[in-house]
């Protein structure tokens, strides 16, 4: 009886796990709009609460609103940007304000280069 060889098989190797490097997630920018129906308390407060920011940085960043119509309030991932986003949109309105029917309005960009 004739003898026969197997196939020749191929083995292509893994790249190992120190040759692969995680490809960073692009920033993305909380912005903070302004509007007329919320006081720096209300501003000061929920920047606190919701980013962590110091009363004197959260106080620089209500009067940035306020003069120049919108403020970055936080840079990180995509996906924390939406949520914060959405917290600001669930932060409600500002008992210090009888015209303050709801919370303020924020939006999310790319962070430039």
């Amino acid at each position: 009886m004739a003898q026969t060889e197997a196939p020749a098989t191929v083995a292509t190797a893994a790249p190992a796990a120190a040759d692969v490097k995680p490809r960073p997630q692009p920033p993305y920018n909380v912005i903070l709009l302004d509007d007329d129906d919320h006081t720096y308390d209300y501003v000061i407060e929920m920047l606190q609460k919701l980013f962590g920011h110091s009363k004197e940085r959260a106080f620089q960043m209500a009067k940035e609103v306020d003069t120049t119509g919108r403020v970055i309030v936080d840079t990180t991932t995509l996906e924390r940007a939406e949520l914060k986003r959405d917290q600001i949109h669930a932060y409600g309105p500002d008992w210090r304000l009888k015209r303050s029917r709801g919370s303020m309005s924020a939006r999310i960009e790319p962070a430039g280069d």
